[in-house]
């Protein structure tokens, strides 16, 4: 096998904005031969600007599981719907990526989890940031101690997201949550690519402008496994052109600030200021004078990278990227997040 033919359940959402023109159509190891959603005139429309033939296009997930020339499936459904979706295609020998959340409790990411490694088949999850090239370029930095000791990171994901009749992102029952489990997982996901994993949480969440069952804000403290410290504010009720989607690395030695690097574009660039010696105390604590360092990696898209490091999983029989494993442990956090929330508490994972 030298090209992973790939069909996607849910074609009409995310997946036609982002993954299949940016991911799936461009890869050099993968094609796209069928598509599902949940109507025949949403499926014909998408079926259409792709060119895929009129018998592989689906209404039914399960008919598409079963019945399409595929060895990989793309689900990017909403999150109640993932796990019946990653089981069904486990249980048909077919590699599956899937959107995040995982899933919505961490019982049933476990079961998710463990069928596909019974089956014998690839579990991949959508945490496509980690392959953001000004991310790379941090990870790179910070592995090679350019900041010295990590002391604290900070990252935010915010949008307008208005009451929508139906939305599942608006629903706990349908989304597991709201403003959190939605764009604070990407943010404690690619926290956790420089501090390591979180050992602690506690979160302050609410309505503060929107009045739909889930919250528009949620501001999570973290602790490291490292000791370091983080920050994550989750809002749906900031205008996106005044959201600045920051991340800001910490560290003994200096700081990195980013701009936009942090939700679906794949372009950025980031400022360093870095000390090349060790410094004194110095009482008058000037500022004004620091030279930060515009750093702009080579970009290239996340989600062409994200589909072709999975393909190559798939066909050199190696693990996935970010593995079912890491979607799960990123669900044992959200969750602590949220029970810290409801509890008032300090949480330990």
């Amino acid at each position: 096998m030298s090209v992973v033919k790939w069909g996607v359940i849910g074609a009409a959402g995310i997946a036609d904005r982002r993954m299949i023109p940016e991911g799936i159509v461009p890869a050099h190891n993968a094609e796209l031969v069928a598509i599902c959603d949940v109507t025949a005139e949403l499926v014909n429309k998408v079926g259409e600007k792709y060119g895929i033939p009129p018998d592989q296009r689906y209404t039914s997930d399960v008919e598409l599981i079963a019945n399409a020339p595929v060895d990989a499936v793309y689900v990017a459904t909403p999150n109640h719907l993932h796990k019946n979706q990653v089981l069904e295609c486990a249980a048909a020998g077919k590699h599956v990526l899937c959107e995040k959340p995982l899933a919505i409790t961490i019982e049933d990411c476990e079961e998710m989890v463990e069928a596909c490694a019974a089956a014998g088949v690839k579990l991949g999850v959508d945490f496509m940031m980690r392959f953001h090239c000004c991310h790379r370029k941090i990870k790179e930095m910070v592995d090679a101690g350019q900041l010295g000791r990590l002391v604290m990171g900070r990252a935010e994901l915010t949008c307008w997201y208005p009451p929508i009749p139906g939305a599942f992102r608006q629903d706990p029952l349908l989304g597991g949550g709201g403003a959190f489990i939605d764009m604070g997982n990407h943010c404690v996901d690619v926290l956790e690519m420089f501090f390591g994993r979180t050992r602690r949480v506690c979160m302050i969440m609410g309505n503060l402008v929107h009045d739909y069952p889930a919250e528009d804000t949620a501001v999570c403290l973290l602790e490291f496994e490292n000791g370091a410290v983080g920050m994550i504010d989750a809002l749906f009720n900031v205008p996106d052109a005044a959201s600045h989607n920051a991340l800001e690395v910490y560290g003994s030695k200096g700081s990195i600030t980013a701009r936009g690097t942090i939700g679906q574009s794949s372009l950025g660039r980031f400022e360093a200021v870095l000390e090349k010696a060790d410094l004194d105390y110095d009482a008058q604590q000037q500022r004004e004078e620091a030279q930060a360092q515009v750093i702009e990696p080579e970009p290239y898209n996340i989600y062409q990278a994200h589909i072709e490091a999975f393909s190559d999983a798939v066909i050199n029989d190696t693990d996935p990227p970010i593995t079912g494993e890491d979607g799960l442990w990123n669900e044992r956090v959200v969750e602590a997040c949220y029970k810290s929330a409801a509890t008032g508490q300090v949480v330990e994972l």
